[in-house]
């Protein structure tokens, strides 16, 4: 008997709502609460070191008693570093005030937040339904991927992308959206290289959890992106310009 009352006690604590959540909204607008520098010694690492952030995230369950992060200060900071960035585009190739702020809008809610809920919700699932390993002992408790922590991985990943695309990619652009093989040869090589960082990070924040396997899928659209990149190369298709094209066409 003692082996089902275990799993009840598991399966009944796992279906309980988490109070996490509210409270890391309700943290979104009291500055004084976030952790700022802590934040962006983690914006650092994931760019140069980002096996050192997932390092302390297993500090940060075992203090904390959850993987994912209780302070929203990464999401935040990440969103007006994204708003000052299209905002600079918007200054150098907009033409109206009104599309500029059309343009912050859906840059800030369909490339980082929208699209990281989707993604998070994505590899939450299947992280939980596919890659959790199967408990040997009645006794363990059972432990499910936090779909705070997947957005965490997404917000992860997304930041060295946000410093290449948006702001390297900023002051080359001149030169990326030009006509010629050259842009286009560039323009490719660092999406291609984003891209793979992306999902080496996504790979990263599920792997260090110790109750999921075969983690190594999140790195196979890597091999996808590396095969597609001569491909794109070799017809010409240059992305910078496809994108800015989107928003700014009447500036190119």
């Amino acid at each position: 008997m003692l082996p089902t009352s275990a799993i009840g006690r598991s399966s009944s604590s796992s279906s309980r709502p988490n109070p996490i959540f509210p409270q890391y909204l309700r943290r979104i607008v009291k500055w004084q609460q976030m952790d700022i520098e802590y934040t962006f010694w983690q914006m650092l690492h994931l760019c140069t070191s980002p096996k050192i952030v997932y390092q302390h995230t297993k500090y940060h369950k075992q203090t904390k008693n959850q993987w994912a992060r209780d302070d929203p200060a990464f999401v935040v900071i990440c969103s007006l570093l994204l708003i000052v960035a299209t905002l600079a585009y918007c200054a150098a190739y907009d033409h109206s005030s009104a599309h500029a702020v059309f343009v912050i809008i859906s840059v800030l809610l369909f490339h980082f937040l929208i699209t990281g809920v989707v993604l998070a919700t994505f590899c939450w699932f299947l992280t939980n339904a596919y890659f959790r390993e199967e408990a040997t002992n009645s006794h363990v408790v059972e432990q499910r991927v936090e779909w705070l922590y997947a957005f965490d991985v997404h917000c992860n990943s997304f930041f060295p992308l946000f410093v290449v695309l948006y702001v390297i990619h900023y002051f080359l652009s001149p030169l990326l959206i030009a006509h010629g093989f050259i842009p286009v040869l560039v323009s490719n090589l660092l999406l291609m290289v984003t891209v793979s960082y992306y999902h080496y990070l996504n790979f990263l924040g599920y792997d260090v959890l110790p109750f999921l396997e075969r983690t190594t899928f999140f790195l196979y659209p890597i091999g996808i992106v590396i095969v597609l990149s001569p491909i794109l190369i070799l017809s010409g298709f240059n992305p910078s310009r496809y994108f800015m094209n989107v928003y700014f066409s009447q500036r190119l």
